[in-house]
């Protein structure tokens, strides 16, 4: 019987030997594949010289449409947010209040050490201007609208700019532009793409540059912000598509797990879909539960088309060897679902999110848990982490010398300064002290 999850067989792996095991299955940056490269390499350098002509160009290409103009007026975004049915508009406001309320919680302090007469202060300061990315074509998700926006309005930053790909129609989704009033976005512009990165590095006629880009995206928007990280910020996470790993020990409903995996992979090619268990029974059940549940999805092909590239049923010998397998893994959300979660969590090295017991979906931190669902994929959880007010903010340091404290210091900096040849920066010391250069 063919499974719809390609099933692996690590049982009697020591979890030394899983790495290489599975090493050509694990997610790669999109900088690993030439071909993404190149072509994300010409889009940039497209928007760079040829500006608004080009977003209108590439959007006509990629897109199939040609907005009426590239930036949705604030009417528009009035309209959008005041055409909301009821329930929806609550929603979207429950969501920012509790995002709102859990990213406060995230904002750093300033710091000051006094050493000795030397005093350092760690100053907090936000970004001018933050470029805001969200996905659209295939869906919207005016829950990443404020999941960008929120943290960089608790950071201080004084304009937020987002870029949103057009429907067939042209515009940008309704409900898109509603999240996009309700959580005080600056300006919006209807160009998607590694395109609208392009645009938001460089600056065009219409779009002025930002500082930071933040906001997931496929891997051609990925790829993008990686190519133009160092000429803006970008946060360090590689935002691709989605990822999901459920480890599952039998006590939560095949069917549950299964949902679970297919939350995930809704969102399209390229991202993955793990189930890690020590039975052979659960991995039976749920992909006899995913076959169920496949026929009936609105988002079949999308749903295909992950399980089929990384779709994947693990069998190992236990818990341990589960987790061995998850944090090598690195994924983007991890669930819990045995039955003492708690127990595993502790083992738990790599992950951009996890959630924990048969009734903690990762759904709840896409929406309302109030935790960021930008999250690290292809393995860069490694040494990444969720959007934080932190990406929005630079930490600049300021130093203040008591007269004391330079004469007691003004020994070992002209020693040192005079190891490196460097004789002005003895002398800036010496001018100031009794102390000669030798």
């Amino acid at each position: 019987m063919k499974h719809l999850l390609e099933r692996i067989d690590l049982r009697g792996e020591s979890e030394g030997s899983i790495a290489s095991s599975i090493a050509g299955l694990l997610p790669r940056p999109g900088g690993s594949d030439a071909e993404v490269v190149k072509a994300v390499s010409e889009i940039v350098e497209q928007v760079r010289l040829e500006g608004d002509a080009a977003l209108r160009e590439l959007t006509l290409r990629f897109d199939g449409t040609e907005p009426a103009a590239l930036e949705v007026s604030s009417d528009e975004l009035a309209r959008a947010r005041a055409g909301l049915p009821g329930d929806l508009r609550d929603a979207l406001e429950l969501a920012y209040q509790r995002i709102t309320e859990y990213h406060r919680h995230q904002v750093p302090s300033v710091s000051e050490v006094d050493l000795g007469g030397v005093v350092v202060r760690d100053m907090v300061v936000p970004v001018e201007r933050a470029g805001l990315y969200a996905p659209g074509g295939r869906a919207s998700y005016p829950s990443t609208v404020l999941m960008c926006a929120v943290p960089a309005r608790v950071a201080g930053v004084g304009e937020l700019v987002l870029c949103v790909p057009p429907g067939s129609d042209g515009h940008v989704a309704s409900v898109t532009l509603a999240a996009a009033a309700i959580a005080g976005i600056d300006e919006v512009y209807c160009v998607g793409g590694a395109q609208a990165v392009a645009a938001m590095a460089f600056g065009t006629e219409t779009i002025l540059p930002v500082d930071v880009i933040a906001g997931p995206g496929n891997r051609y928007v990925a790829e993008a912000k990686r190519q133009v990280a160092g000429m803006v910020g970008v946060p360090s996470a590689y935002a691709g598509p989605s990822e999901v790993v459920v480890v599952a020990d039998g006590t939560v409903p095949a069917e549950w797990v299964a949902v679970d995996l297919l939350v995930q992979a809704e969102h399209g090619p390229d991202g993955l879909a793990w189930l890690l268990t020590w039975s052979e029974d659960v991995a039976d059940a749920v992909d006899y539960a995913i076959a169920t549940l496949l026929p009936t999805s609105k988002r079949r092909e999308e749903l295909e088309s992950t399980l089929a590239s990384g779709g994947y049923a693990v069998l190992v010998d236990g818990p341990s060897e589960a987790m061995a397998v998850a944090n090598e893994v690195a994924p983007e959300h991890l669930e819990i679902l045995t039955e003492r979660p708690r127990e595993l969590e502790v083992l738990v090295r790599r992950a951009g999110a996890v959630f924990l017991g048969s009734h903690s979906p990762a759904s709840v931190g896409d929406y309302l848990a109030g935790t960021n669902h930008v999250l690290p994929t292809a393995r860069s959880a490694r040494f990444a982490s969720a959007l934080r007010v932190d990406d929005f903010c630079r930490r600049i340091h300021s130093v203040a010398v008591s007269d004391d404290a330079l004469e007691a210091l003004a020994g070992p900096l002209v020693a040192l300064a005079t190891a490196e040849g460097l004789e002005a920066h003895a002398l800036s010391v010496t001018t100031r002290t009794n102390r000669q250069a030798t």
